[in-house]
């Protein structure tokens, strides 16, 4: 019988079925959202909610198609060196990944793969068998897991500051752009658990990351240091829409340093830079560590600039922009952008205190990225977060 945690569960498999559904509304409300902005002839608006949407569509497709061609020229996951994975052929993968496929793909396997294992008689195989039965699952659904990473702050983080910058400078929000706000809101949350979690099982050496409290303290400390940062921003919009190119001088810096930390994350040099540039856009909302080494001070200075901006965005729209502060949505949102500060900073203290499964600061936000030689299942190394 093998241990609990190394068990690809029936609850999980029905919370993978649940990550799909999220995936499929978030992306179905976006759309609508866009729609309505057509018809009202808000043009501005619906392109910027298109571009987000298919800016994330876009790249987790380049990432899973890649991901799959990976896995054809591994001898250990095709020995047989079959023109086909998961089943399809690569004339089909291209097909699936072309039309926006490729996530929801890789659902349907991972699906079908656990289905067959988690129901399967204790009996019917050894427990080294079941065990790496139990690994490939969980390594399927790491990959899974990043994606949606990726899919998170490449579209549901910057649509959520696209649409509470409408609804703030507008002072009018539909029903359909609460909808997406919220779908938006769940998705990033759940794709920072989940991919967390996935993370730690997938690699032996590391342990595991327990649920309950823990899980819970480190998603707090996510959403409120995530939450406060998107709300400032919007805030920074309001100030002025030429805010915006002082946050892609911030992602071209967080690209930039990751660039100079030389990752070893894909089998091309073209794709590398897509994924470094795919963090520099997590780093302009979160930390996330390619170094793989004590981050200790990175992550000091990291959110100590942080929480500089956190801290100045109201008071700068109320010194520069004093009409503001009679708008109903200030104070409230000010006293929540102070709170999640706050709340993220506390959590983030008690998870890598007295929770960090290491129980130990150094190896703080452990793993977050992924390099070419490991002991997952594309033989990749995880960098620490």
């Amino acid at each position: 019988m093998l241990p609990s945690h190394c068990q690809y569960t029936k609850l999980r498999w029905l919370l993978t079925i649940a990550g799909l559904v999220l995936y499929v509304m978030d992306t179905g409300t976006d759309i609508k959202v866009a729609q309505i902005y057509f018809q009202e002839k808000q043009y501005v608006w619906a392109g910027l909610t298109l571009v987000f949407l298919l800016n994330g569509l876009l790249v987790t497709q380049l990432f899973s198609y890649a991901w799959y061609q990976d896995d054809m020229n591994d001898v250990m996951r095709n020995p047989k060196a079959t023109a086909a994975i998961a089943g399809v052929s690569n004339g089909g993968l291209v097909v699936l990944h072309v039309f926006g496929l490729g996530v929801c793909t890789r659902y349907c396997q991972l699906l079908k793969n656990a289905f067959k294992v988690v129901w399967k008689k204790t009996d019917s195989c050894t427990v080294e068998e079941r065990r790496e039965e139990h690994h490939d699952l969980f390594c399927l659904a790491t990959d899974l897991s990043m994606l949606k990473l990726f899919e998170a702050f490449l579209e549901s983080v910057p649509q959520l500051l696209l649409q509470i910058y409408i609804a703030l400078d507008h002072r009018e929000c539909s029903f359909w752009q609460y909808a997406s706000m919220g779908f938006s809101f769940v998705n990033t949350a759940w794709a920072l658990v989940d991919y967390r979690r996935c993370l730690r099982r997938s690699l032996p050496h590391i342990r595991e990351m327990p649920s309950g409290l823990p899980t819970a303290i480190y998603l707090l400390y996510k959403l409120g240091t995530i939450t406060s940062h998107i709300l400032s921003y919007s805030f920074l919009l309001i100030l002025s829409s030429y805010s915006a190119i002082a946050f892609g001088i911030l992602w071209l810096l967080g690209t930039t340093c990751t660039h100079l930390f030389k990752t070893n994350f894909c089998s091309s040099k073209g794709l590398e830079l897509l994924y470094q540039a795919v963090i520099g856009v997590i780093l302009t909302f979160t930390f996330f560590n390619v170094k793989g080494q004590d981050t200790k001070v990175v992550m000091t200075v990291y959110y100590v600039f942080h929480s500089l901006i956190n801290i100045m965005a109201p008071l700068l729209l109320a010194f520069l922009k004093p009409e503001v502060q009679t708008a109903m949505f200030f104070l409230p949102l000010s006293y929540l952008i102070y709170g999640g500060l706050m709340l993220g900073l506390v959590n983030l203290i008690l998870y890598y205190r007295l929770l960090h499964p290491t129980g130990n600061w150094r190896d703080a936000d452990e793993v977050d990225g992924l390099g070419m030689q490991t002991e997952s299942r594309r033989m990749r190394t995880f960098l620490q977060p």
